[in-house]
C-alpha cells in the first residue's frame, strides 16, 4: 500500500541550515520517477523472511529512502550514506515522519549490498567515491540488479558514464527534466556481463587468480600513495576529500608542527579527512595521544588506514563523528583543523563556523587552535569572536595560518 509524502517537510538538521541550502532536490524525485516500476515489484515480490531488496546509497536527507518507503510501500530499506550529517538527519526526518522502522543504515559492504536487486543512488561528486561504490554493488548484489543513480546536470560528466561501465554491463542516460538526469545500470560484470571495461576489453576475468572483475575492483581500496619527501604513506577510500595527495593547505600546516603546544598530551585532528595531519603529529610527538574525528565514513576508514600503514595506530583514536559532538567539553590541548569551505555544492561559511564552536567547547583553558584557511574567507574575526585570541603564524599566496588559544 502507498502513501503521500511530502518532500517539504524533510530538513537538513544537523547539517547546516540556510535559506539557499535545500533538503530536496529534482535529481531526488527523477530517481524515484525512474525507478518506480523496479520499486512497485520489490514492494510486491521481496519475501517477508529476508532482507529487503531495495538499497539507497547517498541519500542526502533522506528524500529517496522515505519517499522510496511511502510511494511503494517498502519496509525493510537498506541505507548507507557517507555522511554522519546526512545519517543523522535521514533519522530526524523519519522519526518527525513515523517511519523510523523502515529502513537500516549500514557500513558498505556484504550486509548492505547482498541480494539487492534496486538501488537508489546520488551520484557523488568525485569519480573515486562513485568507482568504489559502483565495484561494491556489481560485487555483491543480485546478478538482476538495476542502479538508478541521479544528480544535477551541471554537477554530471560523461566520465561518470565511464566509471559505470567499469562495472556493468548496460549503463543508459534518462533524458534530462528540471535540470537533472538519470544513469541506470545493469549486468553487473561480477554477474557475466560484457559491458565495456575499457581499453583491455575484460569481461570480467581478471587473470589467472580467477578473482572477477567486480572482486578485482573492490579489492583495490583503500588506495596507497607513499609521501616520500614527508614520510607518510597515505590511504584512501574513494569518498575521502584529496584521496592519496595531500592537499596543498594541509600541507601547508604541517611546517608548524613542531610550534603546536608543545606540552599537550590530548590532540584531536578536526575533520581528519585520510588522517594525514592525526599520523604526522603521532609521529612527530610520540607523547601525544590524537583522536581524528571526521563525519565521512570513508574518511574514517582512511585514517585508521593510514594510522595503521605509518605505525602509529596505537596512539590515535579514529572516531565518526558531527564536528565534535562526542567529545567531553575541555578535554583537549591541542586542535588542528583545515576546515571545508563548501556544503555540497555551495560555498557556505556555516560548516566552518560550527567546527569552530566545537573546537572552542572541547578545547581546555590555554589550549590552542591551528587552523589553515583560504586567507580570502578572512576567517580571523570569527576564530578571535568563538575560540579566543587569534595570530597569524604563516602566510603564502594562498592560505593562512592562525593559532587560536582559547581563554
Amino acid at each position: 500500500m502507498t502513501s503521500e509524502f511530502s518532500f517539504d517537510l524533510l530538513r537538513r538538521w544537523p547539517d547546516v541550515e540556510a535559506d539557499n541550502l535545500f533538503a530536496v532536490d529534482a535529481s531526488d524525485r527523477l530517481i524515484l520517477a525512474e525507478a518506480a516500476d523496479d520499486l512497485a515489484t520489490a514492494a510486491a515480490t521481496s519475501p517477508s523472511d529476508a532482507p529487503g531488496t531495495v538499497v539507497v546509497l547517498e541519500d542526502h536527507y533522506g528524500a529517496l529512502t522515505l519517499g522510496a518507503a511511502t510511494q511503494a510501500g517498502l519496509a525493510d530499506i537498506r541505507v548507507h550514506q557517507d555522511a554522519l550529517s546526512g545519517e543523522l538527519a535521514l533519522a530526524a526526518n523519519a522519526a518527525e515522519a513515523g517511519l523510523t522502522g523502515v529502513y537500516r543504515s549500514l557500513d558498505l559492504g556484504a550486509e548492505l549490498l547482498q541480494g539487492a536487486r534496486v538501488v537508489l543512488m546520488q551520484l557523488p561528486r568525485g569519480l573515486s567515491a562513485l568507482d568504489e561504490l559502483a565495484a561494491a554493488i556489481a560485487r555483491y548484489a543480485d546478478p538482476s540488479v538495476r542502479v538508478y543513480a541521479g544528480g544535477r546536470v551541471k554537477h554530471m560528466t560523461p566520465a561518470m558514464n565511464e566509471v559505470m561501465r567499469r562495472h556493468f554491463g548496460e549503463v543508459t542516460a534518462s533524458l534530462a527534466a528540471q535540470k537533472s538526469r538519470v544513469l541506470t545500470a545493469s549486468k553487473p560484470l561480477a554477474a557475466g556481463g560484457t559491458g565495456d571495461t575499457g581499453s583491455t576489453g575484460d569481461t570480467g576475468d581478471t587473470g589467472s587468480t580467477g578473482e572477477s572483475t567486480a572482486d578485482a575492483a573492490a579489492s583495490e581500496w583503500p588506495h596507497r600513495m607513499v609521501h616520500a619527501d614527508l614520510g607518510l604513506t597515505v590511504c584512501a577510500h574513494g569518498a575521502a576529500f584529496a584521496g592519496t595527495t595531500i592537499d596543498i593547505g594541509t600541507r601547508y600546516l604541517l611546517e608548524f608542527i613542531d610550534r603546536m603546544k608543545p606540552d599537550a598530551q590530548a590532540a584531536i585532528d578536526l575533520g581528519c579527512g585520510t588522517g594525514v595531519l592525526a599520523s604526522a603529529l603521532a609521529r612527530a610527538r610520540p607523547a601525544v595521544h590524537v583522536t581524528a574525528s571526521d563525519q565521512s565514513a570513508a574518511a574514517v576508514a582512511s585514517a585508521r588506514a593510514t594510522a595503521e600503514a605509518n605505525g602509529v595506530s596505537d596512539r590515535i583514536t579514529v572516531v565518526r563523528d558531527d564536528a565534535l559532538q562526542s567529545q567531553p567539553d575541555a578535554s583537549a590541548e591541542l586542535i588542528v583543523l583545515n576546515p571545508p569551505f563548501h556544503i555540497g555544492a555551495s560555498v557556505h561559511a556555516g560548516i566552518a563556523l560550527k567546527l569552530f564552536e566545537d573546537a572552542a567547547r572541547v578545547l581546555k583553558p590555554g589550549g590552542e587552535l591551528w587552523t589553515v584557511w583560504n586567507t580570502h574567507l578572512g576567517y580571523r574575526s570569527a576564530l578571535n569572536r568563538i575560540v579566543g585570541p587569534t595570530h597569524q603564524v604563516g602566510r603564502n599566496t594562498k592560505f593562512t595560518v592562525t593559532v587560536s588559544t582559547r581563554g
